[in-house]
């Protein structure tokens, strides 16, 4: 007699009538569940260390990262109000263009440690640690330890993961919420809990906190697919997403009425706004203006489609040259599974725990996916780390259910597609990139060929030589993405649009500072070329396509382009500046700051509220970290917000608040309110030189 496998996994631990003996807490957190063999929780703790300690090495080339954010951390490490608004400086000028709650770590970190690299970005390799952790918990519960597994090197070997998760940019605090939120739904969905769905709420509020609508994006799917699948009464159902609504509303709306109700002469202005409001901010600039191009006060995009500000749009955009290599190797494979689940499990009732988790990360998955491929405002290839955290789990939960229905021939031929699918969709990928180990593409796609066609055959193999296969299948599909994480890990990145892995044809160059620059190609948008940084840290435009190059301003270099850079970004202490344009600065790469110019804006700087003002929050970051005073970001991060207005500006010089006007910055020099003050300053105060840096000493009249 024959026995068949089940599309149940092991059911969720529940209470026993008699229960194992109370044991202390670290004991439990050691041997895990009873059912657990002993190996597994020892295993998952050494992954999640291991996870922690590949992420912090070399963590300090990337120095301040990206100094907008690092301002406002050194800011809030000063004054608790400006750490509460998201401050860009301790004197309250303007806040960031984003909520504060990704920042708040930092800043605490830094009070903790001071203000250096590694209290910087530490805190983000935590949120890996923390993410790969409640990713293992979701997938352990149903589909076993070794899904688990597969799901932790999936998410830790996602390039763009290991990008980001080092990194100073709000993203990684999302990533980390997102899964926590898709967890906790999870949780509630076994048994009808409304704690657990409340959690859940709680965590996509505390998110909108981070990056505002784009926590909302996979709302939809999770009150859903709880309200359809829920073991529990309809009007139940209903009741409990509504009061995880309500958890969420207060979760991420107490900050917002703090910010409206305040008044706004004794709060910084909201960054990114054009009336100092955080909901225009939110709607406009961080909202639809994401989705339809319609930015106010953005360095540029709109258009989309072909040959849009932003990269062309259409279903095909995760997989395009500059995307594709830092998020989309498993994502073939994973909604190829996704399928196969859902098929297996389309006869089971609406209850059924195997398919809600499907469910519930590939909806994440799949409606995150087609927000970003449509949208035509501002989208940088970093935005994909989101993705990361609902590859991952499908992939493992996937991956696990076919190896358990591996005697059916559905099973058998869906793993070897899979396989082969991420075979040869590696190979492209690492095709793009001529001279990036060129043996690596075919060990990719012969060993997954030969994995696959040994999944055909598996049910005939014995246990030994099937757990072979399969491991080859694993490891020529994780081969590329964890070279390319490797490469990411090794180089420093700093600036406000940084990609992981190589350089690669059509896209943006990685390497040492990690593609910094602008739009597609490393640019402003619409340009056509790519930013690379040859072996002296400059930024070198090249042609795409016809490989001729695109023509220069006059003055040789492209709006916000640096004029100069050092290798890593060099600062006045040692600390790791972000490399910038001379005296200039860039809209997206921070000024290297000589000491000359530091020892200028340090004289006196006790007598004075903010020691200098710059146009643009990049350029002021950068004086700012480099001595520690507060510095005036006229017009915010593109030097577009009305904020000091032209009489505003006034009246802090004429009560000698603002030392020193900084020359340069901004979008090609300053636009609208900020290039009145440019003009205003140079016509009535005196020029001084401090290295190669050009200020105005606004204490001293013509």
């Amino acid at each position: 007699m024959t026995t068949t496998t089940t599309l149940h996994g092991p059911p969720a631990a529940t209470p026993t009538a008699h229960a194992a003996p109370r044991t202390s807490l670290p004991r439990r957190l050691w041997r895990g569940r009873p059912e657990d063999p002993r190996w597994v929780r020892p295993a998952f703790l050494g992954t999640l260390l291991l996870i922690g300690a590949l992420y912090t090495w070399n963590l300090t080339a990337s120095g301040y990262a990206n100094s907008f954010y690092s301002a406002a951390v050194q800011a809030g490490s000063q004054s608790w109000k400006a750490m509460f608004f998201g401050s860009l400086d301790a004197a309250g000028a303007i806040t960031v263009d984003k909520p504060p709650v990704s920042l708040w770590p930092m800043a605490l970190s830094v009070r903790l440690l001071g203000l250096n690299s590694f209290a910087i970005l530490f805190p983000q390799v935590l949120m890996a640690v923390a993410t790969a952790g409640v990713l293992y918990a979701s997938v352990r519960r149903r589909f076993g330890a070794g899904a688990g597994f597969l799901t932790l090197a999936v998410f830790a070997l996602t390039p763009v993961a290991a990008l980001m998760f080092r990194f100073n940019n709000p993203d990684a605090a999302l990533a980390l919420l997102m899964a926590v939120a898709v967890y906790c739904t999870q949780r509630a969905l076994e048994e009808a809990r409304t704690k657990w769905l409340m959690w859940a709420g709680g965590a996509i509020g505390l998110a909108f906190l981070v990056k505002t609508l784009q926590a909302f994006l996979i709302l939809p799917v999770l009150a859903l697919v709880y309200v359809v699948c829920a073991p529990t009464g309809l009007k139940r159902r209903v009741g409990q997403v509504l009061l995880a609504g309500l958890t969420m509303v207060v979760a991420g709306g107490w900050w917002v009425a703090v910010v409206e109700l305040w008044p706004a002469s004794s709060r910084p202005y909201i960054g990114g706004s054009q009336n100092n409001s955080f909901l225009e901010l939110t709607f406009g600039y961080n909202g639809l203006g994401r989705i339809n191009g319609e930015e106010t006060g953005s360095v540029g995009g709109g258009g989309g489609g072909q040959g849009g500000g932003w990269g062309e749009t259409g279903w095909d955009r995760m997989f395009g040259s500059s995307i594709g290599g830092q998020i989309s190797w498993l994502i073939p494979a994973a909604l190829i599974l996704l399928v196969a689940a859902l098929v297996a499990t389309r006869r089971a009732g609406r209850t059924d725990a195997t398919r809600a988790p499907f469910l519930l990360w590939g909806g994440s998955l799949l409606i995150t996916m087609v927000v970003f491929s449509y949208m035509q405002g501002i989208f940088h290839e970093y935005y994909t780390v989101a993705l990361a955290p609902y590859i991952a789990p499908l992939t493992g939960m996937g991956a696990a259910l076919l190896w358990r229905e591996r005697e059916r021939g559905w099973a058998a031929v869906t793993a070897a597609g899979a396989t082969t699918a991420t075979a040869a969709w590696g190979y492209v990928l690492l095709n793009r990139s001529a001279d990036y180990h060129p043996w690596l593409k075919w060990l990719v796609l012969v060993g997954g060929l030969v994995a696959a066609l040994g999944l055909l055959f598996v049910a005939r193999l014995g246990r030994r030589l099937a757990l072979g296969v399969a491991g080859l299948a694993v490891v020529t599909g994780l081969a590329g993405p964890a070279a390319y994480t490797l490469t990411t890990l090794g180089e420093g990145h700093t600036g406000s649009i940084v990609t992981a892995g190589p350089t690669v044809a059509g896209g943006r160059g990685g390497g040492p500072g990690g593609g910094t620059g602008g739009g597609p190609g490393g640019g402003f948008p619409g340009q056509n070329q790519q930013g690379q940084q040859n072996q002296q840290g400059q930024q070198t435009p090249q042609g795409q396509g016809n490989g001729q190059l695109p023509q220069q301003p006059p003055n040789g270099t492209f709006p916000g382009q640096n004029q100069q850079t050092t290798p890593g970004g060099g600062t006045a202490d040692g600390g790791g500046m972000t490399g910038g344009g001379g005296a200039m600065g860039g809209l997206l790469n921070g000024s290297t700051v000589s000491d000359e110019a530091k020892e200028l804006l340090e004289t006196d700087a006790g007598d004075y509220t903010w020691v200098a003002a710059a146009i643009g929050s990049q350029n002021a970051a950068s004086y700012q970290l480099a001595t520690g005073e507060p510095v005036m970001a006229i017009g915010g991060f593109n030097g577009t917000d009305p904020s000091p207005t032209l009489a505003q500006f006034k009246e802090y010089v004429a009560a000698g608040e603002i030392h020193y006007f900084i020359a340069g910055g901004g979008m090609g020099g300053g636009m609208g309110g900020d290039n009145e003050i440019t003009t205003w300053v140079q016509e009535n105060f005196k020029e001084v030189t401090a290295g190669s840096a050009t200020f105005y000493d606004l204490t001293q009249p013509n």
